[in-house]
């Protein structure tokens, strides 16, 4: 809790942070929105491959023309102004950046850009989700290898699952399920780009004057963004991913106590110790009770008799034995808190989530009966879906990530809800990925 004093102590040595932005979106806008009002924080420069949209999202958050009007990384880090670019790896290798902080969404390019940024000697914070969950282990090995720290973004729903969880166990109680909430019910795995907003229930006039990218948002809906998280959260904390995929259980906040726990002891989890999520609609579409839509929580167990008695003493949320109870947080705002991320892993050499081990994968899973010779479009498109299984699970089956499902022919013909496999495509490109997942099937957890 001083992040803020150490920051100010940094501001006043005339050492402000020095960060790289990659991606002008809306979790980037978001970024720069709030970085022009943190002292000691200086945006060196902000890469995007559509420069004049990087330029628009600045303006549109609030900066002067001035501030992000520097011709190169040199003249603004000598007048504490901006330098916009098209070109990312410039913006990794710069010496003056400290950290590099990748917004892009694009699994592939992220993966790249953190590998330049670690070799280069720069901290990375990967809001990019679908690159972490792609390579984040091998990335967080190659960063702790050469004395950078690799992290997880504060404010994406991965990082604060993993302070919940952090608190779970730093008070000695046992862990038993965290996660997210999300917007869903069964039928919306087979939503498309199409078909995204009528689900959102935002007008055209609101989705035409926002920031807002359909297949991104089509990921939310279908699940697909779940099941990355959801394995993002199992590397980092060292749960598991359901045997059988995300269950997504209706369950308010009144309710995650009694949900979430085993069903042996009268919850609906097969097995505790296990990443899920927690759905705002019940089946037919109502809307839950008390929904976590927004936010992150965690279920535990008293490990003895006398914290049992204290849980029902304080007014922690419990279930009907008293042996489980809940926390959890309403919300998240993405970018708004991403400067906690940089100021951590500057200031205390502390990431806010990494992933540690290989222990989930999100694997492509057909929406629709795909012929041999369709090209698949990736997260959030047509063709397919994510969903999360353990890592051990993935590798014995040799199952295509999602993040690899773009762009790609099929070889096979793959039927409605099976699992796409490496061995149904044609992967010619990204061979560097695929060499960096190999190299990971060495570090499968049990």
């Amino acid at each position: 809790m001083n992040l803020y004093t150490l920051l100010g102590q940094r501001a006043s040595e005339g050492r402000p942070i020095r960060a790289g932005l990659i991606g002008a979106g809306k979790f980037g806008s978001m970024i720069l929105s709030q970085a022009r009002f943190i002292d000691g924080l200086h945006i060196v420069g902000v890469a995007d491959l559509n420069v004049s949209r990087a330029k628009e999202s600045l303006a549109r958050v609030g900066w002067d023309a001035a501030a992000y009007a520097a011709p190169s990384f040199g003249e603004a880090m000598d007048t504490g102004a901006t330098f916009v670019t098209e070109d990312a790896m410039a913006l990794t290798q710069h010496e003056g950046i400290e950290i590099v902080i990748d917004a892009t969404g694009h699994p592939l390019a992220g993966v790249r850009h953190a590998l330049s940024a670690i070799e280069n000697g720069k901290h990375m914070v990967m809001v990019n989700v679908e690159a972490d969950v792609l390579c984040g282990p091998w990335l967080a090995a190659k960063a702790k290898a050469n004395g950078v720290l690799y992290s997880m973004a504060y404010g994406d729903q991965p990082a604060l699952i993993c302070e919940l969880v952090d608190w779970v166990r730093s008070c000695g109680f046992e862990l038993v399920a965290a996660g997210k909430g999300m917007k869903y019910v069964p039928d919306y795995r087979y939503s498309t780009p199409d078909t995204v907003w009528d689900h959102f229930g935002w007008s055209k006039e609101e989705v035409a004057a926002g920031d807002f990218n359909p297949k991104m948002y089509n990921s939310f809906v279908d699940g697909t963004k779940s099941a990355i998280e959801m394995a993002a959260v199992a590397n980092a904390t060292g749960l598991s991913c359901p045997e059988d995929g995300l269950g997504f259980y209706p369950c308010g906040t009144h309710d995650l106590a009694r949900v979430f726990r085993p069903a042996s002891d009268g919850g609906r989890l097969p097995k505790g110790g296990v990443a899920e999520v927690a759905a705002s609609e019940e089946l037919d579409g109502r809307q839950v009770h008390n929904d976590i839509r927004w936010g992150v929580w965690a279920t535990f167990r008293a490990p003895c008799e006398y914290t049992r008695d204290c849980f029902r003493q304080y007014g922690l949320k419990i279930d009907d034995s008293g042996w489980y109870g809940s926390s959890w947080r309403p919300f998240h705002i993405i970018g708004l808190e991403a400067a906690i991320s940089v100021l951590s892993v500057c200031l205390r050499g502390e990431p806010t989530g990494c992933s540690k081990e290989y222990r989930g994968d999100a694997v492509a899973i057909a929406k629709a009966d795909l012929q041999a010779g369709s090209m698949l479009d990736g997260e959030g498109g047509y063709a397919v879906v994510a969903d999360a299984l353990p890592a051990s699970t993935s590798a014995k089956i040799n199952a295509l990530p999602i993040g690899l499902a773009h762009h790609v022919k099929l070889k096979n013909h793959v039927g409605k809800d099976q699992i796409v496999t490496f061995d149904d495509v044609e992967v010619t490109d990204d061979l560097d990925i695929v060499k960096i997942r190999k190299e990971m099937q060495s570090m499968v957890a049990d």
